[in-house]
């Protein structure tokens, strides 16, 4: 293989036996499935929802998904690179999914040192994957179209 090595202000070419780049590791993949109104892997159950609409989850998360966040704990990560792999099973409109930093406030002037990746168009059936690198730190995720609670992540 030949690189090009800059030597005194001029290019020479040096035949390298061998070299390549640095290799990085995979992202860690994270599989994560909405049902209606609720991620499964969190709460561990499938609580059965009946949804057609966002209004429905809203109302059922209201009376019990601090309950549920409370039982459900919180996800521990190193940090690293990740892969949060989101399928939609069985619910009947889109669905998405934002997982950003605790203290997210996207009328903060510092949203740039923020973490923030969200996305939707995960129609029933669907599977989209969403990158991020996450460092030490706490974080929620949710979906704002299925209206699920804000489930909580710790990087350490």
């Amino acid at each position: 293989m030949l690189k090009s090595v800059v030597m005194g202000g001029g290019i020479a070419m040096a035949m390298l036996a061998g070299f390549a780049a640095p290799s990085q590791a995979a992202p860690q993949v994270i599989e994560i499935t909405q049902v209606p109104c609720q991620f499964l892997e969190p709460e561990g159950t499938n609580h059965h929802y009946t949804s057609t609409k966002k209004a429905d989850c809203v109302a059922i998360n209201n009376e019990s998904g601090d309950q549920r966040v409370a039982k459900a704990g919180e996800m521990t990560l190193p940090p690293g690179d990740y892969i949060f792999r989101v399928a939609n099973d069985g619910v009947p409109y889109e669905v998405g999914f934002w997982l950003r930093d605790k203290d997210y406030d996207w009328t903060d002037k510092i949203l740039s040192q923020k973490i923030s990746v969200s996305g939707g168009g995960l129609l029933k059936g669907k599977t989209k994957d969403y990158a991020v690198t996450l460092t030490p730190g706490e974080y929620l995720y949710s979906c704002p179209l299925n209206t699920t609670p804000n489930y909580r992540l710790v990087v350490k």
